[in-house]
């Protein structure tokens, strides 16, 4: 295993290598088949740079830990903004997650709905391309004006275009808040309380609707008006359901950990994918068309732009279901639908990732070529030689 423990040892063990190299942070949520090549691990790349809670910035490198991250940020009211998920539950994993990973995951929880994912609050990157060269864009402050947007780039790349060496962000101050449940909603009535607190004025930071328990709506803000809109909320909601409150923040915060991290399926078995499209294709079209594929569970994040399904079989039908539900995404409206999990006999014979347009897989094609000529980094992972 390479264990680099600067952008310079970085630089120079991908310009010597001589095949493959599989491009790990700490190994908490990469997905799909084990990849071949020598393991680049980028832990030893570790600590907070710059911290300027008064600027709203923060630049660490990419093998810092999340949590160190996370803490210090607490200490001066500050949270990133995208809410990154820790998938070690649902995947089985141990390890630590990197602040790098979550980058190349482009990864994002409850709050993206409302304050978007990662790449939206990345504002610079520095890293290691195929050939060994470093390349940065982006700053410490919100201001792009290179030719290509690296920053975006880089985000959701999962190590295909780069090793990420340096990371910037911009942070926001930490919010408490309470969260509404509707107790019992189901079908149509779940649907319509959460479509009723994400079209309110009461700018609702999560909404999640949970098969057996009903929709879960959060409220973030200073106290009073935290409690002035659950109220509101309250009174729009009350025909849907009985309607339980957690006023506690920190009990509110489980919730939405829970929520955030899938652990009501972290010890079930059966494949796990995630799902990403347009709201109202997700409800309307791709929820009716999978439930004639088969006996899915599920569960919907981002006010019905994120879904997680579940299904038990074998190997056979797990393939076969694999391409149905990436085939009904591609048929009712768009998007992107991921196996998260799966034996790995299955994740040997199929492309974890939703296959591009042609137009699209074209220009992919050619990013990797640019950035990674030799084909080095995390191959075939999203769809490369």
């Amino acid at each position: 295993m390479l264990s680099p423990a600067s952008e310079a040892e970085l630089s120079e063990a991908v310009a010597a290598a001589s095949g493959p190299l599989r491009v790990v942070g700490g190994g908490t949520r990469s997905i799909g088949a084990p990849g071949t090549g020598e393991v680049l691990s980028l832990s030893a790349i570790s600590g907070i740079e710059l911290y300027e809670p008064g600027a709203l910035t923060l630049v660490a490198k990419a093998g810092t830990p999340l949590a160190e991250v996370e803490d210090a940020l607490a200490k001066e009211g500050q949270m990133l903004p995208f809410e990154p998920a820790d998938m070690r539950a649902l995947l089985g994993r141990d390890g630590v997650p990197t602040i790098g990973g979550v980058v190349a995951a482009n990864a994002a929880g409850p709050r993206r709905m409302l304050a978007g994912a990662c790449r939206d609050a990345l504002i610079g990157v520095r890293f290691v391309d195929g050939a060994g060269t470093v390349l940065k864009n982006g700053g410490r402050v919100m201001k792009n004006v290179t030719g290509y947007d690296l920053v975006k780039l880089m985000a959701g790349s999962w190590g295909t275009l780069g090793v990420l060496s340096e990371v910037a962000f911009k942070v926001l101050p930490r919010l408490d808040g309470a969260t509404l449940l509707v107790r019992g909603a189901k079908g149509a009535d779940a649907l319509e309380a959460m479509v009723r607190g994400v079209t309110s004025p009461f700018e609702v930071s999560g909404a999640a609707v949970v098969p057996g328990e009903g929709t879960y709506l959060r409220i973030e803000g200073l106290e009073t008006s935290v409690a002035y809109r659950i109220g509101k909320l309250t009174d729009l909601l009350r025909d849907l359901g009985e309607i339980e409150v957690t006023s506690d923040a920190n009990a509110s915060a489980a919730i939405w950990t829970r929520i955030r991290d899938v652990t009501d399926y972290a010890d079930t078995p059966g494949a796990i994918w995630r799902v990403s499209m347009k709201p109202t294709d997700m409800v309307d079209r791709f929820l009716p068309a999978i439930a004639e594929i088969g006996a899915f569970d599920h569960r919907l994040d981002w006010a019905g732009g994120l879904a997680w399904l579940r299904l038990e079989g074998d190997d056979s039908a797990i393939v076969a279901a694999h391409h149905a539900v990436q085939g009904a995404v591609t048929e009712n409206g768009g998007g992107h639908a991921t196996l998260f999990r799966a034996p790995e006999a299955v994740l040997r014979r199929v492309d974890v990732f939703q296959p591009e347009a042609p137009g699209v897989a074209a220009l992919s094609n050619g990013l990797r070529a640019k950035f990674d000529p030799r084909g080095i980094l995390n191959p075939g992972l999203m769809g490369g030689a």
